[in-house]
């Protein structure tokens, strides 16, 4: 499992030229599912996330999460996340998890954030989607289950 976390001041998603989702200060996550990720595997990326301390404090050090400044968090599947360049110019997305799996893990996800954040907005799973943000800093981390699990 990987999630792309971008540290946002805004960022929303347009399905079919309609925002579907839209958040203020927090995170954009992108997320992307193999065929071996678990819930098991979810829950620690999702602690992870939530206890990121990517928000300055008082005297501007990266001392603060998610809930410590009111956050929101845009949640967004992507299975691009798993596309293999290895060969050619053309990627492979062989190791992205089949549809199923992922949908019902990013599902998963969503009702986990839910649970320890207010405001959870959401992609929409498989759609074209358009995404929107204003990269506050610009802040980007990469979790990556291979390298924290």
């Amino acid at each position: 499992m990987k999630f792309v976390i971008q540290r946002v001041t805004q960022a929303s998603v347009e399905v079919n030229h309609e925002v579907i989702g839209k958040v203020n200060k927090g995170f954009l996550v992108l997320i992307g599912v193999s065929n071996d990720d678990t819930t098991e595997i979810a829950d620690k990326l999702i602690k992870k996330l939530i206890g990121l301390r990517i928000f300055e404090d008082e005297n501007g050090k990266t001392n603060l999460a998610l809930k410590d400044v009111n956050g929101e968090l845009l949640l967004v599947s992507q299975f691009t996340l798993y596309a293999d360049c290895k060969k050619g110019n053309r990627p492979s997305f062989i190791k992205a998890g089949n549809p199923e799996h992922a949908n019902q893990l990013y599902e998963y996800i969503i009702e986990a954030c839910k649970k320890e954040i207010p405001v959870v907005q959401t992609g929409e799973f498989g759609a074209d989607m358009k995404i929107s943000l204003l990269n506050d800093g610009p802040f980007t981390i990469i979790l990556d289950s291979n390298e924290i699990c």
